[in-house]
């Protein structure tokens, strides 16, 4: 098994594009910078989330291409957020109650439920519910990165594990180990996030 999966990683290099291969580099400086706070980090996504939208409408994710639409927008709010912060000092980590997670997982799952239904009749979506789930799971928690939200990082722990899997089932070999690269860096984006957690960390709005 072990053997064939690296035949298939060695030419599935061959193959990848380097719009790909650059994505996934931007990709990988993103979370880096997001993980030291710094606000460079949403021009390097801006970029990368520009480019995926071409590789993965072309593997015939189109949930996942207009996820990446988001996240190219959601760069823009977040530059905007981070710098601006709450009456205008930079924006500080905080937590959100288990009830507001738990009502956006409520709203992922209702979403996911309509989108997967015109996507199974309209399209020829691979995974349709999956990819549904994945890009409604991400808009959420990238919506906690821009507000510095810390839980962003289980929601990122969880969406990247079946993203990874997802990704293999296209034969995106590249973004896969990209994404398993994605796990080892959220672990440590928890443990540096939790470092600059305020004693009243939870957030009031």
């Amino acid at each position: 098994m072990i053997r064939v999966l690296s035949v298939q990683l060695v030419s599935a290099w061959r193959d990848t594009s380097w719009i790909e291969i650059i994505a996934a580099a931007l990709a990988v400086v993103y979370l880096l910078l997001a993980i030291r706070q710094q606000i460079e980090c949403w021009v390097a996504a801006f970029v990368s989330s520009c480019l995926y939208v071409w590789v993965l409408f072309g593997a015939h994710l189109y949930m996942e291409s207009a996820l990446n639409a988001f996240y190219a927008a959601m760069a823009v709010y977040g530059s905007w957020q981070w710098r601006q912060g709450r009456g205008g000092a930079a924006l500080a980590v905080c937590r959100w109650r288990i009830a507001r997670h738990l009502a956006g997982a409520l709203s992922v799952i209702a979403l996911s439920v309509v989108s997967s239904y015109f996507l199974r009749r309209f399209t020829p979506a691979a995974w349709p519910f999956v990819d549904s789930m994945v890009t409604w799971s991400s808009v959420f928690a990238t919506f906690l990165v821009a507000r510095k939200v810390y839980e962003n990082w289980h929601w990122w722990l969880v969406i990247d594990s079946v993203s990874l899997c997802l990704y293999f089932t296209r034969r995106l070999y590249l973004t896969m180990l990209l994404f398993g690269l994605y796990l080892v860096l959220i672990v440590i984006g928890m443990r540096q996030w939790r470092r600059t957690l305020p004693a009243a960390a939870y957030a009031a709005g």
